[in-house]
């Protein structure tokens, strides 16, 4: 077999993505009027600003915004992580970023599974948030071994997954067949299901102590609990949601609205109420899947995320119990500080940015200067914000309770372990922002090389 036989990572993620979304959609209905809605308000949103149209297919980010989703889903166990670490990697996904989210009361500690490169981020961008529960917080020792001796019987992927996996690794990818398989074994660990592998009153006890803590720990698998697209004005998605018969959650968390958007807003419907067999067939219910919608904007530096970080820690305490409108006026006061204007934010060093020749550029290679800024100014090189790719802790943790009944366990709080969770994964996760970095200083130099006649490898 020669690597010609062989399917790229990136369209063995292609097409996992897409079966997904297809699952999810025939699970969820509402996932589809989702889906709908997006592409009617992104649709007329693209018509209506012309220059957001031209910078957006400049940068290869039209085409994929269409497939361009992330998913989220939550284990129980180190071997259970492990192990989606290395199916992830069949579809060119690692593991990137550190979350804590004990520190928003919840218990679990998380990582991105997402492509990495701009060729692979352009295709598909598809992400998963995964979660890891953090036993050692729940604060009864009873109810700790309980949940440890019902997630140790589960196996969460199919045999033939697994010898997938293997065979990837061995011969280093997947022929076309073998992929197709690979989509519809791997799809098994994320189907939901209405069968619950507990009774009850386990239930019950779990979901008293936190209902993540119960969704975790009493069904066969991690469930897919949300996929969600993205949108290019998520203001105007949530207020129409409710016309299209969803019920969004009461804040849009991140950020407020900007002329220039940063990082990462994300909002939701609420999760469906649903019916479950439990063991001894008793029937109750369980509230863990709903709809999320995001808008991204530009990534930070460590600068931009300091103040990033401090004007949302301002607002949060300016902005408790307030509707959504009441909400966003308090954030952009708050965020007034922050420039709202591109050039701004990279000349002060508050986000990252990708340097490409324009057309006059092009014209002028073997003749003009190798300074950036001067270049930028003589209209030779332009610059264009890179998109945040990543999540924010308190914003996932926002959702996350808002789909769980609300309410957050201070006793979680303060509990980062990133070597525990390092550990448990297998490996080391990536810091995302050193990628940011990278990208901007690859394509100064690829800028600089280009102007003087170079190839860079």
């Amino acid at each position: 077999m020669t690597q010609k036989d062989l399917l790229s990572t990136n369209d063995v993620r292609d097409r996992f993505s897409k079966a997904m979304s297809a699952m999810y959609q025939t699970e969820v209905p509402q996932y589809g009027t989702l889906l709908e809605l997006v592409e009617s308000v992104n649709q007329e949103t693209l018509s209506q600003q012309p220059e957001l149209h031209r910078r957006l297919e400049a940068q290869g980010e039209l085409a994929r915004l269409s497939v361009e989703r992330h998913g989220a889903i939550r284990v129980g166990t180190a071997d259970e992580l492990s192990m989606l670490r290395r199916l992830f990697a069949v579809m060119g996904m690692y593991p990137v970023g550190y979350y804590d989210l004990s520190e928003a009361g919840v218990p679990v500690h998380s990582t991105a599974f997402r492509p990495i490169d701009d060729d692979a981020l352009a295709m598909n961008p598809f992400r998963v948030f995964t979660s890891l529960l953090r036993l050692e917080l729940i604060e009864s020792e009873a109810l700790r071994q309980r949940s440890e001796e019902i997630l140790t019987k589960r196996d969460i992927f199919t045999p033939g997954a697994r010898e997938l996996i293997e065979r990837h690794e061995t011969q280093g990818g997947l022929t076309r067949e073998e992929a197709d398989q690979f989509v519809t074994e791997a799809l098994e660990t994320f189907r939901w299901h209405q069968d619950a592998t507990v009774d009850l009153e386990t239930y019950q006890a779990l979901h008293d102590e936190h209902r993540l803590i119960a969704d975790v720990v009493c069904f066969r698998g991690p469930h897919i609990n949300h996929l969600t697209p993205r949108t290019l004005n998520i203001d105007e998605v949530q207020r129409r949601m409710p016309e299209m018969g969803m019920n969004p959650k009461a804040v849009i968390e991140g950020p407020p609205p900007r002329r220039c958007p940063i990082l990462l807003r994300q909002t939701s419907f609420k999760a469906l109420e649903e019916s479950i067999r439990f063991a001894g067939d008793a029937q109750g219910t369980h509230t863990a899947r709903f709809g999320e919608i995001e808008q991204r904007g530009m990534a930070l530096t460590p600068k931009g995320r300091a103040l990033y970080d401090q004007l949302l820690n301002e607002g949060r305490k300016q902005t408790a119990g307030l509707d959504n409108d009441a909400h966003q006026r308090v954030m952009k006061d708050v965020f007034a500080k922050l420039p709202d204007n591109d050039e701004t934010m990279r000349r002060e060093g508050l986000a990252y940015f990708h340097y490409h020749l324009t057309a006059a550029g092009q014209a002028a290679k073997g003749s003009a200067g190798h300074d950036i800024e001067a270049l930028i100014e003589q209209g030779l090189v332009e610059a264009q914000p890179i998109t945040y790719e990543d999540f924010l802790p308190v914003s996932a943790a926002g959702i996350f309770q808002s789909n769980l009944g609300g309410g957050q366990n201070e006793a979680y709080a303060g509990n980062a372990n990133r070597d525990a969770f390092e550990e448990a994964l297998g490996a080391r996760v990536t810091d995302e922002l050193s990628l940011y970095a990278e990208r901007e200083n690859a394509s100064k130099a690829k800028v600089i090389a280009t102007l003087k006649g170079e190839v860079l490898v």
